[in-house]
């Protein structure tokens, strides 16, 4: 039986005396693709920063690819796991080409010539160019591009370095209608396709959960509401519980739309 791409065991996460996670178990198993879903301070951005081993607990065990946060060398484990976040927009120089930006990738770079490339590389970062939805954006410089462009380029970037484990952090945050949906239909798509790795998708919209994703786990006050198969753990009783208000749920083919009931 394949490794666990991610396990958490009785965790906690307190900050001045605060609980931000309290005893929370999670297991991403190895081709999973899983939505993690909460209202504003549930707790979402502290899981993923344990998931990318870029936090300690405070209590419980966190083990990512097989290896134990706090008995490895993070500078090791850290270049397996594949981080996208809104936040990395910020770093990047806008004059870099697109291609450049996701070339660099590879090495979790933020410049071109820290690092020597192949034309293999290129041509890789233009490949996954084209299967995000940006062919003949490869010259365009970063900063001209669209909202959704930009965070398809951030998507290309974080896959060029072939991740064993990715993390989705609110990819379609600020983003139009249209963005939106081209994103969407482009995550379903990672998700079908067998040679994605594990990953999990944090967002606080139902409407923005990809086709594929198959499984769901609800954050409230850092605490799990419930965690599973999505077609049983999302029910409007528990959403309305989650968001603290009444919800109606609806379903559309293999999209979720939710309202104030």
């Amino acid at each position: 039986m394949a490794r666990p791409a991610l396990d958490l065991r009785h965790v906690d996460v307190r900050r001045d005396g605060q609980h931000l996670l309290r005893d929370v178990d999670w297991t991403v198993a190895a081709g999973e693709r899983w939505i993690v879903l909460g209202p504003n301070g549930s707790g979402k951005t502290t899981l993923l920063r344990l998931a990318s081993a870029s936090l300690h607990p405070s209590a419980g065990e966190v083990t990512v690819l097989g290896e134990r946060v706090g008995e490895v060398d993070l500078r090791r484990l850290r270049p397996r796991i594949g981080l996208t976040s809104a936040a990395l927009t910020d770093l990047l120089r806008p004059a870099l080409a697109a291609t450049d930006i996701v070339m660099c990738g590879k090495h979790a770079a933020l410049e071109p010539w820290w690092h020597p490339y192949a034309d293999d590389d290129r041509e890789r970062a233009a490949r996954l160019l084209a299967q995000l939805g940006c062919a003949g954006l490869e010259r365009r410089a970063f900063g001209s591009l669209s909202s959704g462009e930009r965070q398809r380029v951030l998507l290309a970037r974080t896959l060029m370095a072939q991740p064993e484990l990715l993390l989705l952090d609110e990819p379609t945050a600020g983003l139009d209608l249209a963005g939106r949906e081209e994103l969407v239909g482009r995550l379903a798509d990672l998700a079908a396709d067998p040679t994605t790795p594990p990953t999990v998708l944090v967002t606080h919209h139902v409407d923005e959960i990809p086709a594929g994703f198959g499984k769901l786990l609800l954050l409230r006050e850092g605490e799990v509401v419930a965690s599973g198969d999505i077609d049983h753990v999302l029910t409007a009783e528990r959403l309305g519980d989650c968001f603290g208000v009444p919800l109606t749920l609806h379903r559309l083919g293999d999209r979720w739309h939710a309202s104030g009931s």
